[in-house]
Parts: C-alpha cells; structure tokens; sequence
C-alpha cells in the first residue's frame, strides 16, 4: 500500500485549515490559576539567553562585528561600505525584532480593538536613518560604526529606497503607519511585495523618460522578516456554484491558485517601544515547476504556473492599456484584499469571539478605491466559509470598513469591466450582483422614491453598475455602501466629495456618513531626519526635548517669539543656506552640473500629471527666458536669479507627460547654456524622484510650487513638507494650501489663479465658445510659438502637448497664465527683502502644527476606528 491522491478533488475549494502556527497572535497558556506556563524547556536557561536592546556603544559594535562575522560570512579585511551598512542594518533590525515581539503580544494580552491600513503603496524611504532616529540610537551607532572605521553617512548612502510606492498615496500611508507606532496605536499596514518597484527612470538623449526595472531587493532587504509559515491559497478564474439552500452560499473551485507570503517589515515608533508592523505579500505559484512537462520537452509550459503567480507582485501599476494589463491589475488588487482578509480574519478567530463582534475588533481602512475588493471578499468569507446568514454578514462588513476617497477628477475613479471580473472572480462578481439585487434594489428604490419621487436618473447615477458596453462595476460607489464612512484629504477636497461625485450618496444617507481627515506629514521624517541642521536649531531654541516637539508639532509656535531676534534669523539662513549647497553638491555628483547657491531655490516635486501642471510651470519659464532675452546687459542685473527645479516620474503610457518631461529636459540644455541669461535663469530636471531626494530637496528650497488647477488637487502633502523646512508656498486656491493659507497667514503664502466654482463655466466656454490664445493672453501665445518653432528641438514633437492647451484647455493653462506670471514676479519682490523673506520662513514653519500626521492617525483612530492608544512598557 502507498499514500494516493484524489486526483478528481485537485482544483477544488477546501476549507481553509486553522492556522497551527503563526509568529504573531497567540498567548501563552495559563495554568489553572490563570498564570502564564513556560511553553517547553528550562524556563531560566531561555531566560538567561534572551538578549535585551542593544543601547551602548560596546553591545552595539559587538551586534555589528557579529552580523559581518555570522550573516553575512565576512572577515574584518573584506568588508566594505555596502557589507557594514547590512550588518548595521540587521544589527538595528535585531533590536526592532525585540520591540515588535513585546509589541505584539502586548496587543494579544490586552485584546482591544486594533484598525488594518490596506493601501496599495507604502513610499517609505530609507529605513536605517529612520530607525536610529525613532530609537533615540543615531548618536551611539554613529559612534559604533566610527570606531569599526566607517563613517555613518557613508553607510547611510548604501541603502536603496524600497520600490513599494509611487506619489503622495504611497507616501501618505508609510506617514500614517510611522504616526500610528509613535502614537502607540495598535494598527498594521497591509501591501504588496513588489519585486521592480514601479520602475527606475532614465532619461534619453533627446529627453525622453525611458523606464527600466527597478530591481530593488537584488542585494536583499534587511529590513523585511519572511514569514514562510504565514501563506494563504487565494483563487482567480473557475467557476462558482450557487447552493439552492436558500442561504446565498456558493462554492468557488477550479481555475487557477496562488500562494499568498507574507513579509513583515517593524515600523518603530517615536520615542516609545511600541512596534508596529507593515505586512507585505508575495505572490508564488502553489505548484511552481510542472515536472511532466519539464520531462516531455516542453520548458516553456513547465514554468509557465510560475511565471504566471509571480507576475502579480512583479510590478506597481502595470501599464492597464492592453487587456493582459487590466487583468494583471485586477489581479494584483484582489490577490492583496484576499490574502489581507484571510490574515485578519484569522487573528480574530484566535480571540474567540463570536463572528458578530468582528466590527468590535476590526477596522479597516480602504486608502483609494484600489482595495475596494475587499467588501465582496470579506462577503464572501463570511457568507461562504462562515456560514453567516447575508443580511448578516452585509451588517458586520458594513461596520467594519472605512474609506478614503482621493481624487474628484472622474477619470480617477476606478471601473472594472463586468466581463473582467466575471472570468477572473465569478464568486465575486455574482457578490457584487447580489448587492445590487438584494440591497440596492430593495432598499434603493423605496427610499430613493420617497426622498425624491420620479427621479429614476438618480437611481441610474447612483448604480453599482454602469450601463455602458460593456457594463462596469463603479468601485467608487462599491466602496461608498460597503463602508461605515467615507472621508476626503482636505477641506476643500471632502466638500468637493460630498457635493460633485458622491453627491446623491449624501443626501441618500445624510452628512454624518460624510467626514474629513485634512493628511499631515511625519515631522521625524520630514523634518529631523531631512534637516538636521533646523531640527538641532528648533530644539535649541525652543529650549524642548526633540522627542516632545516632533510628537506635539505645535509647540513649533514658539517659534514665533523669536521672529524679531536678529541673531535667530541669522542661524536660520545659515541652515537653509547649508541645505541648498547640500542639493547643489548632490547635482554636482550625481549630474555634473554646477549649480548657483546664491539664486532663490524654486522647486516642484510630483508625479507628472496635467492637472498637477508642470506644464503651466515651464511656459512660466521659457516666459522669463524670452524676457530676459529682450533686456540689456544693464536690465539684467536687476533680476533676481532662480534655479528651478523639477522631478518626478510620468505613468509609462501617459503619452503627454512624458512630452512635458521631454520640454523641461530640453528648455533646460537651451536656457542652461544661454551666455545671455545662465547667471540668471538655470533650470534642472532631477531624474529617478524618490523619497531619498525628496529629502535633499524639501529643506533646500525657498518657494515650492503647488500649481494645480483649483478642484483637482485632493489636498497634497509635499506642500507640508515644503512649508514645515520653512519653504514658501506659491500655488492655486485648492487642496490642503488653502488650510496651509490659513494656519500661516495669507501674507505669507503667493495665491493666483480662477477658484474652484469657476472652474466649471471656465471649462464650458472653452469648448462651445473658444478665444484664441493670442487674445486671452498674448503672452502665453508668444511662448507656445517659440516652442513650435524649434527654439527647443524639433516644435513638432510638442504639438500634442501644445494642442491640449490651444484646443480645449481642461486644465485651464489660458486662463491661469497672467495671473501666473504675476504671482512670480511677486515672489521675485518679496524674496529680494531678505530679512522679511526670512520672518515669513520662521512664521512658516512655526504654523505647521496642524498638519503632522500624528493629528491625522488621531483624528482615524478617534472619529473613524474607535481604538485606543496602548503603550507597550
């Protein structure tokens, strides 16, 4: 006799299996008076070999020479920069690794309620400075490593930026869960594994942005823990069979499993030991090599299973233009939301509560619409594995999530095909057509009529289906029902939500359902560990322990007080001058171009977008070239010289931003050779943008430009950063600048621009009665001549970008350009009178209270999660 497998069960949904292990979640058991049982062995030969924080610089070398000697199986005489960063990486690691182990069974001892972040992008940036800093370690491991004859920044250069994040999404979450630790709340981030990052951008001769692989994880991460016993199967494709029992239930089987890993990377916290944790999955393949295949000759089909599985984490954003992109996308979402729900609802059912108090002990933040698949998967679990009744399960799911929206731009809001989702995730798709059934039908259209008799358009507007060919799901509205409240970034952003694209929503269920949660930024990131030089000055000045101001920033007004001291002004340039001849050294090496400490520092960081506006920002620049240009020696002495800088990545496919990124490269080799005008004018475009420049950048700047068209901006958040490092802020009336406007005094900040309510008309007009641009602004008329003409290569290659501002205009180029060009000759006037210049930084910074992330993280916690903080002692 031999063991044999049902080959007709193979494919077919199984019950999944109680975890018999896991690292994170269980207690020790107890003994019948209700103390804790040593689980196996000697408990004092454990004991005496649990090891405690490494603090003093002895212990840390130790920590360090042990990880050359043993982790990384090197000798004193081979090791080089990248060798000791690693083993002072994991030597950190190793205390994190303590904190995050109390921290975790601190949250099961005291089994309150914690909240689960889903967010597709986690930007966090480099860790090994960041957790020195939030250890209160840097001055010992500086030390440490000094005496083992490295030097810390060089070991600090050595680490790549994790490629888990794109923009302001990303970065706002990896705030968020930095915020959540510091606060000591009891909350975990869910992501993915991404192999490439979303790419690393390179610039070609003639300008254009070329994307290659960003194969981050090639020399390993030290930072993340596998978890090889934490997987989950989660399914795509098959078929799903309802049961006629009346209960909704279906089985699911066939079609084609993956195996979801999880990786777990410790986010400290501030000044406390608690510890929290961002968990990331890879996706492989559950059978990964089809030996039978492999045998017959046929390679390509023996690892083609392979393939197929780590496809999904490969990539962030794949490009969604062909079909297989689409579904590579869809795929990438439910693979995350599946294998997050799995994880969570496993560590609920380890409390031992009963499946109704999930809500009480869960909440979920849905960050974009991109997790919203996690409402008919959560259906599914609880409906089909947990044998809950429907309507019952509908109550749990729609007390258990909450969502963020961040965009009002229509185009943004995400809608997946009907026959998509019905080939990739039957189950899900009959889910979300129950929904529509047996909610939206049923509750809908009585309340819907008796709110607002005869109005079947308001029905159709409000569907969860889009009755177009073919059919899509609209995510957003999806999410809308599914969720106990929905929330904006910014003031101005959450009453856009609540009056433009969700509108019916609001009056269907009322204001309370409707909330704002203004974004904030981490101070220990964008401000201590950025800018040193200004975080030892604040501390000096404010005569406060670092530790309490960078976790109460509105202790920052204090700042005021000295606004008038001379003395005080005097260091505060000093660090601002130092920070923009650290940028200049950072393009002299890594560009070869020099760069003029002494010129006002004008700089815009962001993804590119034609709402963000790069383009407004490089006509205003070829605006100043021409002028300048058409003035006398004499006349040009009088100019106030500005570098201007731009970074950021365009989506792969997005043909017309890369066309702005190609006018920006290539007006700066124009303008930057210009004997006429390179004294007074340079212009640089800094490739591959990431969370590492970013921190070069932010502190080096004395204007920063947040130049959206009004109504398109959610809210933003490098325009904190900009302003807390003492930045000015020149922008349009939209998002969080008008909440900046108003902390830091309207004196203070260079407004321009049409505001929001016009926006709309603006648009109108443009398409049923056009002006010529040679009438509405003559000047911006010049510029666009100048460019088809050649002056910056071949005109004809810009056309298409020229033309979305001569035909059309969406995003309001004509109307916004005098008021532009104004506001920077303002900027020129008020940065020439350096002593107010300097006051308005200082009163800058101090007002930048409001807009740390810790206020954020509580205003989620207290408004929306409902938890607690518990501190880990």
């Amino acid at each position: 006799m031999t063991s044999v497998v049902d080959t007709t069960a193979i494919g077919k949904v199984q019950r999944p299996r109680r975890h018999v292990r896991t690292l994170t979640g269980y207690l020790p058991e107890k003994d019948s008076e209700g103390k804790e049982k040593w689980p196996r062995g000697d408990e004092k030969v454990w004991k005496n070999g649990l090891r405690g924080l490494d603090a003093g610089v002895p212990s840390i070398t130790k920590s360090i020479v042990n990880h050359v000697q043993t982790s990384l199986a090197r000798q004193p005489h081979e090791i080089d920069n990248f060798g000791a960063y690693q083993a002072a990486a994991l030597s950190v690691r190793d205390n994190l690794i303590i904190n995050w182990n109390d921290t975790q069974l601190h949250y099961s001892r005291t089994a309150g309620k914690r909240a689960y972040y889903l967010s597709l992008e986690f930007l966090m940036g480099r860790a090994l400075d960041n957790a020195l800093l939030n250890l209160g370690l840097k001055q010992q491991y500086t030390e440490g490593v000094d005496k083992l004859g490295f030097n810390m920044e060089d070991l600090l250069a050595q680490e790549r930026d994790a490629g888990l994040g794109n923009g302001g999404l990303g970065r706002l979450a990896a705030c968020y869960l930095d915020s959540s630790a510091s606060q000591e709340l009891p909350v975990w981030g869910y992501g993915l594994r991404y192999r490439y990052g979303i790419f690393q951008q390179l610039i070609s001769p003639d300008g254009q942005q070329l994307e290659a692989p960003d194969p981050w994880l090639d020399n390993s991460n030290p930072w993340e823990l596998p978890r090889i016993d934490v997987s989950y199967e989660v399914r795509f494709y098959g078929s799903a069979k309802r049961l006629n029992d009346g209960s909704g239930r279906a089985i699911w089987e066939g079609g084609q499993e993956v195996l979801a890993v999880a990786y777990d990377v410790p986010i400290p916290g501030c000044d406390t030991r608690n510890t929290n944790n961002l968990r990331l999955w890879e996706s492989k393949p559950k059978r990964g090599f089809d030996l039978n295949s492999f045998n017959a000759g046929d390679y390509e089909r023996a690892v083609e299973s392979s393939n197929s599985a780590a496809a999904i984490t490969s990539v962030l954003y794949p490009n969604d233009h062909t079909t297989f992109g689409k579904e590579l996308r869809l795929k990438q979402q439910y693979f995350w939301t599946a294998a997050s729900l799995a994880d969570i609802m496993r560590r609920f059912k380890n409390m031992g509560r009963p499946i109704t108090e999930f809500p009480q002990y869960v909440s979920i933040q849905l960050n974009d619409t991109h997790p919203t698949l996690a409402v008919p998967e959560l259906m599914r679990l609880l409906v089909d594995d947990e044998d809950v009744p429907w309507d019952a399960a509908w109550n749990i799911v729609t007390e258990t999530f909450f969502f963020t929206n961040h965009t009002v731009l229509p185009e943004a809001l995400e809608r997946w095909p009907v026959p998509l989702l019905q080939n990739l995730l039957p189950r899900h798709m009959q889910i979300i057509f129950d929904i529509v059934s047996l909610v939206v039908r049923l509750i809908f259209p009585t309340a819907v009529e008796r709110k607002f008799p005869g109005d079947r358009e308001r029905l159709a507007r409000m569907s969860l289906i889009e009755e177009s060919v073919p059919q899509n799901v609209r995510m957003a509205h999806l999410a809308c029902i599914g969720d106990r409240k929905v929330n904006g970034v910014a003031e101005l952003h959450s009453e856009l939500v609540r009056t433009t694209i969700l509108k019916d929503f609001v009056e269907f269920y009322g204001i309370s359902k409707f909330g704002n949660v203004t974004n904030g930024i981490t101070p220990r990131r964008w401000l201590d560990q950025c800018n040193p030089g200004l975080s030892e000055l604040i501390t000096k000045t404010l005569d406060i322990e670092k530790g309490v101001w960078l976790k109460d920033l509105t202790k920052l007004e204090g700042l005021l007080d000295y606004v008038e001291d001379e003395d005080f002004r005097e260091d505060w340039a000093v660090v601002k001058q130092a920070n923009k001849e650290r940028l200049a050294h950072y393009i002299q090496v890594t560009l070869g171009l020099s760069v003029n400490t002494k010129a006002m520092f004008d700089i815009q960081i962001k993804r590119l977008h034609e709402y963000k506006r790069q383009t407004l920002n490089i006509l205003g620049v070829i605006h100043r070239y021409l002028k300048l240009k058409s003035m006398t020696p004499k006349e040009r002495k009088t100019v106030t010289p500005r570098n201007v800088f731009f970074a950021g990545k365009a989506a792969p496919g997005y043909y017309i931003a890369k066309l702005t990124i190609r006018l920006i490269v290539n007006v700066a080799r124009v303008v930057n050779s210009d004997p006429d005008t390179k004294d007074y004018l340079n212009v640089f475009f800094l490739p591959d943008y990431s969370v590492t420049l970013a921190e070069v950048l932010i502190p080096a700047s004395d204007i920063s430009q947040h130049i959206s068209t009004a109504g398109t901006e959610a809210s933003g958040t490098s325009n904190m950063k900009f302003c807390l490092n003492g930045g000015l802020l020149l922008g349009t009336v939209d998002g969080a600048n008008i909440e900046i406007a108003e902390e830091v005094g309207p004196s203070n900040v260079f407004f321009f621009g049409h505001l929001t309510p016009a926006v709309e008309d603006l648009r109108y007009q443009h398409t049923y009665h056009p002006v010529p641009v040679e009438q509405k602004s003559p000047a911006l008329a010049q510029v666009l001549n100048e460019i088809s003409s050649g002056l910056f290569g071949d005109g004809g290659v810009y056309e298409p970008l020229l033309n979305t501002i001569r035909q059309g205009d969406y995003y309001l180029i004509t109307e916004d350009f005098d008021s532009y060009i104004e506001a920077l000759r303002m900027v020129d006037e008020a940065y020439n009178d350096r002593t107010e210049w300097i006051k308005k930084s200082i009163r800058t910074t101090a007002k930048m209270g409001k807009f740390s992330s810790d206020r954020a993280i509580q205003d989620y916690a207290q408004e929306y999660w409902n938890i607690e903080s518990t501190k880990v002692e």
